[in-house]
């Protein structure tokens, strides 16, 4: 009798811890862990994701690691992507959907030697370009084929670099140009010792072909789960916290950064400016992503004569459910 009642006993308590065992999500990023993801780490340290019930891992991303791989792998319940990679996954078959959009303006540039001659898009011909590749390609080639740009080289087009994730290039002079964010690389450049003075900078949103950076993406047949989407709902509040308690405090926000880099291969000075460039770019935003700024994407990806990033407007790439739940 004794041992029947401990077993009950010991049963009822698993059963009590399961039913409030906190519900797990794994998140894949795009890159190392670096301040572009400081929300997401500051949700984690300030509790914001124990408060919504969660266990979240956060999965650091690299030079070999391609998230939407990661996402149709099973490896990962959501992802971030630059919404041209995912765009063009999502034509090419892999059925992923935005679900909420931290990032409101683009941080994408080309960095390029003034002494080169360049001073507009025209002067890229005849020269070599440094360019990200693993999905992060779209918005350049998107970018030439608008300029009708070869990128096959020779005097009328542009050479092709395949850029590390660097900036080698452009110091060692292997390419005239490279690509850079204005929270990362173009400081690593500036910390090389060049002088703002030797450069000339071309940010993608001034050049009209911006496109949306960082989105938060799932598989599209798991939101057919109510329980999956309940999970997102709380996962987007909560980390939506985080940002906006990381653009107040980014000082802080930084330090969090580097208390989750277990490589050690971050500075407390380069992530404090990645910080403070980042909040620029989270500015704005609730989450929610502006049908605007999708159109515009779009548009851009879809411009460019008979080589575009994608062939036809993308439907259901994208849903407000998640953040009209979170943001009421």
């Amino acid at each position: 009798m004794n041992k029947f009642l401990a077993g009950a006993v010991a049963a009822l308590g698993m059963s009590a811890g399961s039913a409030f065992a906190a519900d797990e999500v794994r998140l894949q990023l795009q890159w190392v862990t670096q301040a572009q993801f400081a929300g997401y780490y500051v949700a984690l340290e300030n509790g914001y994701y124990g408060e919504e019930d969660l266990d979240v891992t956060v999965l650091p991303g690299g030079p070999d690691i391609a998230p939407p791989q990661v996402l149709a792998g099973g490896g990962a319940d959501a992802m971030l992507n630059w919404m041209p990679s995912a765009l063009a996954a999502r034509e090419k078959g892999l059925p992923v959907v935005n679900i909420a959009q931290p990032f409101k303006s683009s941080g994408l540039m080309l960095t390029c030697w003034k002494d080169t001659g360049i001073t507009g898009p025209q002067d890229f011909k005849g020269k070599t370009i440094g360019v990200w590749f693993f999905g992060n390609e779209y918005p350049f080639l998107s970018w030439m084929s608008q300029e009708g740009i070869s990128t096959n080289g020779g005097d009328d087009g542009v050479t092709v670099l395949k850029q590390g994730f660097n900036v080698d290039p452009l110091l060692q002079r292997q390419a005239d140009c490279i690509s850079t964010m204005t929270y990362n690389e173009y400081g690593q450049v500036l910390d090389a010792g060049v002088a703002e003075d030797e450069l000339v900078t071309f940010k993608y949103e001034d050049m009209g072909v911006a496109t949306l950076e960082d989105g938060i993406y799932v598989l599209e047949e798991n939101l057919s789960d109510p329980a999956f989407k309940d999970k997102m709902v709380r996962f987007v509040r909560a980390s939506m916290k985080g940002w906006k308690w990381a653009e107040e405090n980014p000082m802080e926000a930084a330090m969090i950064v580097l208390d989750n880099d277990e490589t050690g291969a971050q500075t407390e000075a380069h992530q404090v400016r990645m910080m403070g460039e980042i909040a620029k770019l989270t500015a704005g935003s609730n989450g929610a992503l502006d049908p605007a700024d999708f159109d515009r994407t779009v548009a851009t990806l879809l411009a460019g004569g008979s080589d575009p990033v994608i062939t036809a407007a993308p439907v259901g790439a994208w849903t407000s459910e998640i953040t009209d739940a979170a943001l009421n």
